[in-house]
């Protein structure tokens, strides 16, 4: 017999199952350190097996244990009945064939209980695999709740920041109307009167491409001065800059980090004090 009619034989899902006699088992343990290609279908064998009771990984239904072990009970029951005496025995059967039949049904009452055996182990793996899946599904699903929640208190935060500085009764709003360029655009700076910190409200302006970032820019004696650069974390939450004096503010795109005079071409926004 070659490998690949040894390998279709059945022999390798037999013993994977636990259903080979000790000899083949033995036979197949010799021919695997010797053979690499019959190795290599008992590992794939093997593979499959997992993968099918990984498919199979659902509940299993509540009666099923019950089932087949009152099923292995009757097997052995049956297996386990008193063999008639030789002298009821009718005398045309022979003493030989009478053993014989015994024996088979031992061992056909053996192999069921085998089968029974390893069903029974497959099922507690698909039970097993279910409730590994179930507690992931239930970490999974807890630490999505757990994030969520936290992006809700940043976000609480972040309005509570925003509210706090735009409804500052000592804050001087102005507001930034779009240039020709981009007439949609518009913006609003917060300038607190006492501290004179500046914060600015850009959430109308178009996304900065890759590379680019908004600067603001307060007008001071005629002569631009660089108020910070603009991020969506400081979006009025955050003071950009702290500006003594200003008639004007605008804001420019500029490469990221910012410039140390604005680019006017790129001018989006501009409003007077």
């Amino acid at each position: 017999m070659d490998s690949k009619e040894y390998i279709s034989s059945g022999i390798l899902e037999s013993y994977i199952l636990g259903l080979a006699s000790p000899e083949e088992a033995g036979i197949l343990e010799c021919v695997m350190k010797n053979n690499a290609e019959v190795k290599a279908a008992y590992e794939e064998a093997q593979k499959t097996f997992e993968l099918l009771a990984n498919a199979q990984a659902i509940a299993p239904p509540n009666d099923l244990k019950s089932k087949i072990w009152d099923k292995i009970q009757l097997e052995q029951q049956v297996a386990e009945e008193p063999v008639i005496p030789m002298s009821n025995v009718d005398s045309k059967i022979e003493p030989k064939q009478v053993t014989q039949e015994i024996r088979t049904e031992k061992n056909n009452s053996w192999k069921s209980f085998a089968v029974a055996a390893s069903v029974l182990f497959l099922v507690s793996i698909a039970a097993n695999l279910y409730w590994m899946n179930s507690q992931n599904e239930i970490k999974k699903e807890l630490a999505d709740l757990k994030s969520d929640k936290q992006s809700q208190y940043l976000a609480m935060q972040n309005l509570e920041q925003k509210l706090k500085v735009t409804s500052n009764p000592n804050m001087l709003k102005i507001v930034l109307a779009g240039v020709e360029k981009h007439p949609k655009s518009n913006a609003v700076v917060y300038w607190d009167k006492t501290s004179k910190d500046v914060y600015l409200a850009a959430n109308s302006l178009p996304k900065a491409p890759q590379g680019m970032q908004y600067q603001l820019w307060a007008i001071a004696d005629g002569k631009p001065v660089s108020a910070g650069m603009y991020t969506d974390e400081k979006d009025a939450k955050i003071a950009l800059a702290n500006i003594p004096n200003a008639q004007a503010f605008a804001i420019t795109l500029e490469k990221e980090g910012g410039s140390d005079i604005p680019t006017m071409e790129n001018m989006y926004v501009m409003g007077e004090v």
